[in-house]
């Protein structure tokens, strides 16, 4: 029996640069923690624009429960990011496998 396919995510916001890492070490010199586009959205729209978890899943177009997961998910590689002086490299759907 096969996985349910993923459902498409709604996702509006630009990437504003590709990574965000400490400054004075290369990008290749760091631990690398990929964050992708859905995971950006659910946390700008939960923690920047202050919507409910099932406010930002209707905009997104998926369950009050995914965007919890993918919130956690993302506020999880976020602190472990800045903690350990990890680089976040934004990666779009089209770079994800």
């Amino acid at each position: 029996m096969s996985p349910r396919p993923k459902k498409i995510r709604r996702c509006h916001g630009e990437f504003c640069r590709r990574a965000f890492k400490p400054t004075g070490t290369p990008l290749t010199d760091l631990e690398q923690v990929m964050l992708y586009r859905d995971e950006i959205e659910a946390l700008w729209l939960c923690d920047s624009e202050g919507l409910t978890q099932e406010e930002a899943g209707q905009k997104m177009g998926v369950s009050r429960g995914t965007i919890q997961r993918i919130v956690t998910l993302a506020r999880k590689k976020t602190a472990t990011a800045l903690a350990k002086g990890h680089a976040l490299v934004f990666v779009s759907e089209d770079e994800q496998t």
